[in-house]
């Protein structure tokens, strides 16, 4: 006989947009919600009785209600008060998942005298939360995709195995580029614990992550993920783990030499930029005594 297994419902990707008026200055949270809810829905599945089931459309009206009266103090915030709400304030509801994308906007300074209420969308990483709450304990994971970076020099490939297919010549000085997705999960796990400070704990991560890229001396991107993880853990007390997936962003040199030009990177060189295939580097970096949680496909997170 079939039986139900795991299943959740929700309203996903709630478009909302916080505007808060200070005199002329005004600031932006720009979000991207998804809410899964899961609990003692087996009937609907059966029988199709609603009677447990808290609409997808009140979820959405829900978001867009405690934009308003709770305002969005950061992604992470926002996300805790919705899946308490959620929980606690329906009996069939035993476990909330709130997803959230933020998009961040850079302010466009007018002259003086004009209000400051212009901006222009920042072309970097999207910032990223996942918010779970069950009654009793909390998860919440941070993290950010779509981070381009890219060291022109102090990397090299060499020394690695070879058989009878490998053509790949070894590299002394190559450029080392990727696009960085990273999670990272915080210690934070009840009400009696202090909450982390959302907005700063971001922030210093991201500068954790451009700075060890910055000063990696990469012998390999292996290398060089490690090193960026563990300055997150070392830099940050409240992330017990961080999991980084770095696509190598393949720069070729370009054969010049029917040209009559000479192509070498000691003199300034030019580069193929191969979009596809690409090398994928993935690992997580824990804090010691702590066992991994964050799923390894971080798409499913």
């Amino acid at each position: 006989m079939p039986i139900l297994g795991p299943n959740q419902y929700g309203k996903a990707e709630n478009r909302v947009v916080k505007v808060t008026r200070d005199g002329t200055t005004h600031h932006i949270k720009d979000l991207n919600v998804s809410v899964s809810l899961s609990g003692a829905m087996d009937e609907v599945h059966y029988s199709g009785s609603n009677a447990n089931v808290l609409p997808t459309d009140t979820t959405k009206n829900t978001v867009y209600a405690f934009a308003k009266e709770h305002g969005i103090e950061s992604a992470e915030q926002f996300g805790v008060h919705l899946a308490r709400h959620f929980v606690t304030s329906q009996e069939s509801i035993h476990r909330a998942r709130i997803r959230i994308e933020e998009y961040a906007w850079e302010r466009i300074e007018a002259p003086a005298g004009r209000g400051r209420h212009s901006f222009v969308r920042q072309g970097r990483e999207t910032r990223l939360a996942q918010i779970t709450y069950d009654g009793e304990g909390w998860e919440v994971v941070s993290g950010l995709k779509d981070l381009v970076v890219m060291n022109t020099t102090d990397s090299e490939f060499r020394g690695y195995v070879k058989d009878k297919y490998t053509t790949l010549p070894e590299a002394h000085d190559r450029i080392l580029a990727t696009e960085v997705s990273g999670r990272w999960r915080f210690g934070w796990a009840d009400d009696e614990q202090e909450m982390p400070a959302w907005e700063e704990s971001y922030a210093q991560v991201t500068r954790h992550l451009l700075e060890a890229f910055a000063e990696t001396y990469s012998l390999s991107l292996q290398q060089t993920l490690y090193q960026m993880g563990a300055r997150v853990i070392d830099g940050r007390d409240e992330i017990d783990e961080i999991r980084l997936s770095l696509p190598n962003k393949h720069h070729f040199l370009v054969d010049l030499e029917p040209f009559g030009l000479k192509n070498a990177t000691e003199d300034g060189a030019v580069y193929f930029a191969a979009d596809r295939p690409y090398g994928l580097i993935e690992a997580t970096v824990l804090r010691d005594g702590h066992e991994a949680r964050i799923p390894v496909d971080l798409t499913n997170l």
